[in-house]
């Protein structure tokens, strides 16, 4: 085998890490852009009535 049982474990919490941070960048983006983006929807929205 060319990975002992204790690295599997390792692989996984690796994964989840990328996963958490992945998560946290997209939170922050909305955070930052999803005023702006709403913005956008609204005057859209005046401008079709």
């Amino acid at each position: 085998m060319l990975f002992a049982p204790k690295e599997k474990g390792q692989g996984l919490v690796e994964y989840a890490l990328i996963l958490v941070l992945v998560a946290v960048v997209v939170l922050a983006v909305l955070m930052l852009l999803g005023p702006i983006i709403g913005n956008v929807f609204t005057s859209i929205n005046s401008a079709l009535t």
